[in-house]
Protein backbone atom coordinates (compact mmCIF):
# COMPACT_ATOMS: atom_id res chain seq x y z
CA UNK A 1 0.00 0.00 0.00
CA UNK A 2 1.35 3.76 -0.84
CA UNK A 3 0.62 7.15 0.23
CA UNK A 4 1.61 10.24 -1.33
CA UNK A 5 2.71 12.50 1.42
CA UNK A 6 1.54 16.09 1.71
CA UNK A 7 4.67 18.09 3.60
CA UNK A 8 8.05 16.80 4.91
CA UNK A 9 8.70 15.95 7.87
CA UNK A 10 9.59 18.21 10.52
CA UNK A 11 8.04 20.12 13.31
CA UNK A 12 4.92 22.59 12.55
CA UNK A 13 4.31 25.56 14.61
CA UNK A 14 0.53 25.61 15.72
CA UNK A 15 -0.70 28.33 17.34
CA UNK A 16 0.40 30.76 19.89
CA UNK A 17 -1.76 31.72 23.05
CA UNK A 18 -2.13 35.42 24.28
CA UNK A 19 1.46 35.89 26.01
CA UNK A 20 2.80 32.30 25.42
CA UNK A 21 5.40 30.53 23.33
CA UNK A 22 4.27 28.81 19.98
CA UNK A 23 3.42 25.37 20.09
CA UNK A 24 5.14 22.83 18.13
CA UNK A 25 3.99 19.26 16.53
CA UNK A 26 6.68 17.09 15.68
CA UNK A 27 5.33 15.42 12.75
CA UNK A 28 6.34 12.69 10.12
CA UNK A 29 5.14 12.28 6.39
CA UNK A 30 4.75 9.16 3.93
CA UNK A 31 7.17 9.80 0.87
CA UNK A 32 5.81 8.11 -2.67
CA UNK A 33 7.05 4.60 -2.77
CA UNK A 34 7.24 4.23 1.37
CA UNK A 35 5.54 1.27 2.53
CA UNK A 36 2.94 2.30 4.89
CA UNK A 37 3.40 -0.42 7.97
CA UNK A 38 1.12 -0.69 10.81
CA UNK A 39 3.77 1.31 13.02
CA UNK A 40 3.42 4.44 10.93
CA UNK A 41 -0.25 3.91 10.29
CA UNK A 42 -0.10 3.64 14.53
CA UNK A 43 2.23 7.61 14.32
CA UNK A 44 -0.06 9.05 11.67
CA UNK A 45 -3.09 8.20 13.86
CA UNK A 46 -1.23 9.77 17.24
CA UNK A 47 -0.30 13.09 15.23
CA UNK A 48 -4.03 12.82 13.82
CA UNK A 49 -5.38 12.56 17.39
CA UNK A 50 -3.39 15.34 19.15
CA UNK A 51 -4.18 17.93 16.08
CA UNK A 52 -7.56 17.29 16.83
CA UNK A 53 -6.93 18.01 20.77
CA UNK A 54 -4.97 21.36 20.01
CA UNK A 55 -8.02 22.74 17.38
CA UNK A 56 -10.60 22.01 20.45
CA UNK A 57 -8.40 23.79 22.73
CA UNK A 58 -7.92 26.50 20.24
CA UNK A 59 -11.84 26.74 19.47
CA UNK A 60 -12.06 26.85 23.15
CA UNK A 61 -9.14 29.18 23.75
CA UNK A 62 -11.08 31.27 21.74
CA UNK A 63 -15.06 30.64 22.62
CA UNK A 64 -13.64 31.69 26.34
CA UNK A 65 -11.91 34.50 25.01
CA UNK A 66 -14.75 36.28 23.22
CA UNK A 67 -17.07 35.22 26.57
CA UNK A 68 -14.79 36.83 28.60
CA UNK A 69 -15.01 39.94 27.09
CA UNK A 70 -14.69 39.55 23.17
CA UNK A 71 -11.37 39.82 21.12
CA UNK A 72 -10.15 42.80 18.94
CA UNK A 73 -9.10 41.91 14.98
CA UNK A 74 -7.91 44.21 12.65
CA UNK A 75 -9.37 45.57 10.28
CA UNK A 76 -9.04 48.15 7.34
CA UNK A 77 -7.10 51.29 7.95
CA UNK A 78 -8.11 54.38 7.19
CA UNK A 79 -6.80 57.07 4.36
CA UNK A 80 -5.22 59.55 6.39
CA UNK A 81 -4.07 59.57 10.03
CA UNK A 82 -6.12 61.71 12.45
CA UNK A 83 -6.75 62.82 15.87
CA UNK A 84 -9.02 65.00 17.39
CA UNK A 85 -11.96 63.97 14.78
CA UNK A 86 -15.41 62.61 14.96
CA UNK A 87 -16.81 59.33 14.56
CA UNK A 88 -20.71 59.21 14.13
CA UNK A 89 -22.96 55.62 13.35
CA UNK A 90 -25.05 56.09 10.52
CA UNK A 91 -28.54 55.07 9.75
CA UNK A 92 -27.25 52.97 6.76
CA UNK A 93 -24.90 51.18 9.78
CA UNK A 94 -21.54 52.71 8.10
CA UNK A 95 -19.68 55.09 10.29
CA UNK A 96 -18.62 58.45 9.17
CA UNK A 97 -15.48 60.07 10.27
CA UNK A 98 -14.64 63.42 9.72
CA UNK A 99 -12.04 66.22 10.20
CA UNK A 100 -9.38 65.92 12.55
CA UNK A 101 -5.27 66.97 12.76
CA UNK A 102 -2.70 65.27 11.14
CA UNK A 103 0.19 67.75 10.85
CA UNK A 104 -2.40 70.05 9.22
CA UNK A 105 -6.27 70.65 9.75
CA UNK A 106 -8.16 67.88 7.79
CA UNK A 107 -11.24 68.78 5.90
CA UNK A 108 -11.64 65.30 4.31
CA UNK A 109 -13.77 62.59 5.47
CA UNK A 110 -14.72 58.79 5.04
CA UNK A 111 -16.60 56.21 5.90
CA UNK A 112 -16.41 52.96 7.59
CA UNK A 113 -18.34 49.88 6.28
CA UNK A 114 -18.46 47.05 8.81
CA UNK A 115 -19.68 44.42 5.86
CA UNK A 116 -16.16 45.01 4.33
CA UNK A 117 -13.90 46.02 6.91
CA UNK A 118 -12.70 49.43 4.88
CA UNK A 119 -12.82 52.82 4.48
CA UNK A 120 -13.69 54.52 1.35
CA UNK A 121 -13.61 58.85 1.21
CA UNK A 122 -16.80 60.45 0.46
CA UNK A 123 -16.99 64.04 0.12
CA UNK A 124 -14.95 66.80 2.14
CA UNK A 125 -16.20 69.50 4.63
CA UNK A 126 -16.36 72.90 3.73
CA UNK A 127 -14.01 73.79 6.36
CA UNK A 128 -10.90 72.07 8.31
CA UNK A 129 -11.85 71.64 11.84
CA UNK A 130 -10.75 69.82 14.68
CA UNK A 131 -12.24 69.74 18.47
CA UNK A 132 -15.90 69.81 16.53
CA UNK A 133 -19.26 67.74 17.10
CA UNK A 134 -20.69 65.95 14.76
CA UNK A 135 -24.61 64.48 15.76
CA UNK A 136 -26.64 62.17 13.97
CA UNK A 137 -30.17 63.80 13.70
CA UNK A 138 -33.42 62.53 13.03
CA UNK A 139 -33.70 62.85 9.59
CA UNK A 140 -30.78 60.82 8.83
CA UNK A 141 -28.38 63.63 8.12
CA UNK A 142 -25.03 64.84 10.16
CA UNK A 143 -24.48 67.88 11.90
CA UNK A 144 -21.07 69.05 12.15
CA UNK A 145 -20.65 72.46 14.55
CA UNK A 146 -17.66 74.15 15.85
CA UNK A 147 -14.25 73.06 16.21
CA UNK A 148 -10.97 74.96 15.88
CA UNK A 149 -8.84 75.97 12.87
CA UNK A 150 -5.35 76.58 13.52
CA UNK A 151 -4.62 77.86 9.95
CA UNK A 152 -6.61 80.51 10.75
CA UNK A 153 -6.32 80.37 14.36
CA UNK A 154 -9.93 80.73 14.65
CA UNK A 155 -12.26 78.70 17.14
CA UNK A 156 -15.72 78.21 14.35
CA UNK A 157 -18.63 78.89 14.29
CA UNK A 158 -19.81 77.99 11.16
CA UNK A 159 -22.10 74.57 10.55
CA UNK A 160 -22.48 71.81 7.88
CA UNK A 161 -24.30 69.38 7.09
CA UNK A 162 -23.61 65.45 5.83
CA UNK A 163 -25.93 63.87 3.44
CA UNK A 164 -25.20 60.17 3.51
CA UNK A 165 -27.63 59.70 0.26
CA UNK A 166 -25.43 62.07 -1.51
CA UNK A 167 -22.31 61.91 -0.12
CA UNK A 168 -21.48 65.61 0.56
CA UNK A 169 -21.28 68.35 3.11
CA UNK A 170 -23.25 71.28 2.70
CA UNK A 171 -23.23 74.81 4.84
CA UNK A 172 -26.31 75.08 7.07
CA UNK A 173 -26.91 78.33 9.43
CA UNK A 174 -24.03 79.47 11.91
CA UNK A 175 -23.58 79.20 15.64
CA UNK A 176 -24.65 82.59 17.35
CA UNK A 177 -20.69 82.67 18.71
CA UNK A 178 -17.65 79.86 17.90
CA UNK A 179 -17.18 76.89 20.21
CA UNK A 180 -14.42 74.16 20.54
CA UNK A 181 -14.78 71.34 23.17
CA UNK A 182 -18.33 72.21 23.53
CA UNK A 183 -21.14 69.46 23.77
CA UNK A 184 -23.62 69.11 21.07
CA UNK A 185 -27.17 66.84 21.89
CA UNK A 186 -30.06 65.35 20.14
CA UNK A 187 -33.39 66.10 21.68
CA UNK A 188 -36.49 63.98 22.12
CA UNK A 189 -37.76 66.93 19.86
CA UNK A 190 -35.22 66.70 17.08
CA UNK A 191 -33.32 69.81 18.01
CA UNK A 192 -29.70 69.80 18.97
CA UNK A 193 -28.70 71.17 21.98
CA UNK A 194 -24.89 73.16 22.31
CA UNK A 195 -23.27 73.98 25.51
CA UNK A 196 -20.30 75.44 26.55
CA UNK A 197 -16.85 75.42 24.97
CA UNK A 198 -14.00 78.02 24.74
CA UNK A 199 -14.77 80.93 22.25
CA UNK A 200 -12.22 82.58 19.54
CA UNK A 201 -10.88 84.18 22.28
CA UNK A 202 -9.83 81.43 24.98
CA UNK A 203 -12.72 82.37 26.74
CA UNK A 204 -14.95 79.54 28.08
CA UNK A 205 -18.97 79.63 27.75
CA UNK A 206 -21.31 79.55 30.08
CA UNK A 207 -24.26 79.46 27.48
CA UNK A 208 -26.22 77.40 24.96
CA UNK A 209 -28.07 77.25 21.79
CA UNK A 210 -30.28 75.11 19.75
CA UNK A 211 -29.80 73.90 16.37
CA UNK A 212 -33.25 73.55 14.37
CA UNK A 213 -33.16 71.08 11.21
CA UNK A 214 -36.50 72.40 10.28
CA UNK A 215 -35.13 75.79 9.54
CA UNK A 216 -31.63 75.14 9.66
CA UNK A 217 -30.64 77.85 12.16
CA UNK A 218 -29.41 78.35 15.55
CA UNK A 219 -31.13 79.85 18.43
CA UNK A 220 -30.46 80.91 22.00
CA UNK A 221 -31.55 79.08 25.08
CA UNK A 222 -30.87 79.31 28.48
CA UNK A 223 -27.38 79.71 29.68
CA UNK A 224 -25.55 76.95 32.11
CA UNK A 225 -25.03 78.42 35.41
CA UNK A 226 -21.26 78.35 35.25
CA UNK A 227 -19.13 78.44 32.41
CA UNK A 228 -17.66 75.08 31.40
CA UNK A 229 -16.10 73.38 28.84
CA UNK A 230 -14.69 69.49 28.45
CA UNK A 231 -17.27 68.14 30.14
CA UNK A 232 -20.13 66.21 29.13
CA UNK A 233 -23.80 65.82 27.90
CA UNK A 234 -26.22 63.23 28.57
CA UNK A 235 -30.06 62.95 26.98
CA UNK A 236 -31.38 61.25 30.12
CA UNK A 237 -35.01 58.83 29.70
CA UNK A 238 -37.25 61.73 31.13
CA UNK A 239 -36.20 63.85 28.40
CA UNK A 240 -33.58 66.07 30.28
CA UNK A 241 -30.18 66.80 29.49
CA UNK A 242 -27.43 65.84 32.39
CA UNK A 243 -24.67 68.50 32.05
CA UNK A 244 -21.95 67.32 34.25
CA UNK A 245 -18.30 68.68 35.07
CA UNK A 246 -15.76 69.84 32.75
CA UNK A 247 -13.14 73.27 33.53
CA UNK A 248 -13.15 76.72 34.12
CA UNK A 249 -9.94 78.82 33.96
CA UNK A 250 -10.04 78.35 38.42
CA UNK A 251 -10.09 74.61 37.61
CA UNK A 252 -11.72 71.31 37.33
CA UNK A 253 -15.20 71.30 37.92
CA UNK A 254 -18.05 68.97 40.64
CA UNK A 255 -21.30 70.72 39.71
CA UNK A 256 -23.63 69.63 37.64
CA UNK A 257 -26.94 70.84 35.92
CA UNK A 258 -30.15 69.46 34.21
CA UNK A 259 -31.49 70.92 30.70
CA UNK A 260 -35.48 70.79 30.42
CA UNK A 261 -36.28 71.23 26.76
CA UNK A 262 -39.97 72.33 28.29
CA UNK A 263 -38.59 75.39 29.53
CA UNK A 264 -35.27 76.12 28.15
CA UNK A 265 -33.46 76.67 31.51
CA UNK A 266 -30.59 75.02 32.84
CA UNK A 267 -31.13 73.87 37.18
CA UNK A 268 -28.39 72.40 39.39
CA UNK A 269 -28.43 69.15 40.19
CA UNK A 270 -26.32 66.34 42.72
CA UNK A 271 -22.59 66.60 42.34
CA UNK A 272 -20.38 64.33 42.32
CA UNK A 273 -17.79 63.40 44.93
CA UNK A 274 -14.94 63.90 42.82
CA UNK A 275 -13.67 67.08 40.67
CA UNK A 276 -13.21 65.71 36.71
CA UNK A 277 -13.10 66.56 32.98
CA UNK A 278 -12.36 65.10 30.16
CA UNK A 279 -14.21 62.34 31.51
CA UNK A 280 -17.09 59.91 30.01
CA UNK A 281 -21.04 59.92 30.68
CA UNK A 282 -22.75 57.01 29.50
CA UNK A 283 -26.80 55.98 29.38
CA UNK A 284 -27.44 52.47 31.16
CA UNK A 285 -30.08 50.37 30.57
CA UNK A 286 -31.50 51.20 33.56
CA UNK A 287 -31.52 54.71 32.98
CA UNK A 288 -28.61 55.75 35.29
CA UNK A 289 -25.68 57.57 33.97
CA UNK A 290 -22.14 56.05 34.34
CA UNK A 291 -19.24 58.44 34.80
CA UNK A 292 -16.05 56.93 34.49
CA UNK A 293 -12.00 58.18 34.95
CA UNK A 294 -11.13 61.83 33.44
CA UNK A 295 -8.50 64.26 34.92
CA UNK A 296 -8.60 66.58 38.06
CA UNK A 297 -6.53 68.98 37.33
CA UNK A 298 -6.40 70.36 40.92
CA UNK A 299 -4.28 67.63 41.68
CA UNK A 300 -3.23 67.08 38.59
CA UNK A 301 -4.35 63.36 39.33
CA UNK A 302 -5.61 61.33 36.16
CA UNK A 303 -8.75 59.28 37.85
CA UNK A 304 -9.72 56.21 38.54
CA UNK A 305 -13.25 56.31 40.07
CA UNK A 306 -16.53 55.57 38.88
CA UNK A 307 -19.68 57.11 39.50
CA UNK A 308 -23.77 56.41 39.17
CA UNK A 309 -25.97 59.39 38.50
CA UNK A 310 -29.79 58.52 39.59
CA UNK A 311 -31.94 61.00 37.57
CA UNK A 312 -34.89 59.92 40.43
CA UNK A 313 -33.11 61.25 42.81
CA UNK A 314 -30.92 63.32 41.37
CA UNK A 315 -27.81 62.27 43.25
CA UNK A 316 -24.18 60.36 42.86
CA UNK A 317 -23.18 57.63 44.50
CA UNK A 318 -19.57 56.07 43.91
CA UNK A 319 -19.75 52.45 42.08
CA UNK A 320 -16.15 51.24 42.26
CA UNK A 321 -13.13 51.56 40.18
CA UNK A 322 -12.02 51.10 36.65
CA UNK A 323 -9.93 47.99 36.69
CA UNK A 324 -6.06 47.68 37.14
CA UNK A 325 -4.49 46.70 32.82
CA UNK A 326 -1.89 48.89 32.43
CA UNK A 327 -3.06 51.47 34.27
CA UNK A 328 -6.07 51.77 36.10
CA UNK A 329 -6.48 55.43 35.64
CA UNK A 330 -7.92 56.89 32.45
CA UNK A 331 -8.38 60.11 30.25
CA UNK A 332 -9.45 60.94 26.89
CA UNK A 333 -10.78 57.26 26.58
CA UNK A 334 -14.33 56.14 25.45
CA UNK A 335 -16.90 54.33 26.79
CA UNK A 336 -19.77 52.23 24.74
CA UNK A 337 -22.96 50.88 25.60
CA UNK A 338 -23.11 47.76 24.16
CA UNK A 339 -26.44 45.93 22.79
CA UNK A 340 -25.33 43.46 26.19
CA UNK A 341 -25.94 45.80 28.65
CA UNK A 342 -22.37 46.40 29.66
CA UNK A 343 -19.97 49.55 28.45
CA UNK A 344 -16.89 49.09 26.74
CA UNK A 345 -14.32 51.21 27.97
CA UNK A 346 -11.40 51.12 25.67
CA UNK A 347 -7.93 53.35 24.91
CA UNK A 348 -7.17 56.93 26.76
CA UNK A 349 -4.32 57.72 28.98
CA UNK A 350 -3.41 57.32 31.76
CA UNK A 351 -0.90 59.87 34.08
CA UNK A 352 -1.24 63.85 33.88
CA UNK A 353 0.16 63.86 30.34
CA UNK A 354 -0.61 61.62 27.43
CA UNK A 355 0.77 58.15 27.86
CA UNK A 356 0.28 54.48 26.00
CA UNK A 357 -2.95 53.73 25.03
CA UNK A 358 -4.39 51.31 27.75
CA UNK A 359 -6.67 48.12 27.17
CA UNK A 360 -10.22 47.47 26.88
CA UNK A 361 -12.46 46.43 30.21
CA UNK A 362 -16.07 46.26 30.49
CA UNK A 363 -18.41 47.45 33.21
CA UNK A 364 -21.42 44.94 34.04
CA UNK A 365 -24.89 46.95 35.02
CA UNK A 366 -24.93 45.77 39.13
CA UNK A 367 -27.93 43.34 38.62
CA UNK A 368 -30.63 44.10 41.21
CA UNK A 369 -30.82 40.89 44.01
CA UNK A 370 -34.31 39.74 44.33
CA UNK A 371 -35.43 40.48 47.77
CA UNK A 372 -35.17 37.39 50.67
CA UNK A 373 -38.45 35.58 51.20
CA UNK A 374 -40.19 36.41 54.55
CA UNK A 375 -40.14 34.27 57.26
CA UNK A 376 -42.15 31.78 57.71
Amino acid sequence: MEMSSIREGGVMPLFRPFGEKPIHVEYASVRPGQDCDMKSIRSLLQQAAVLAQLCASLTTFASTAFAQGGMFVPTGGMSSARSNHTATLLSNGKVLIAGGYSGSYLASAELYDPMTGTFTLTGSLTTGREYHTATLLSNGKVLIAGGYNCCTATTLASAELYDPAAGTFTPTGSMNIGRNNHTATLLNNGKVLVAGGSDNNGLIQAGAELYDPATGTFTATGSMSTVRSNHTATLLNNGKVLVAWGITLAGTLASTELYDPATGTFTATGSMSTFRSNHTATLLNNGKVLIAGGENCCNFGVLTSEELYDSSTGTFSSTGSLQPFTNSSRILHTATLLNNGKVLVAGGAGGHFPAAPLLVQSYTTPRREPLPSPAT
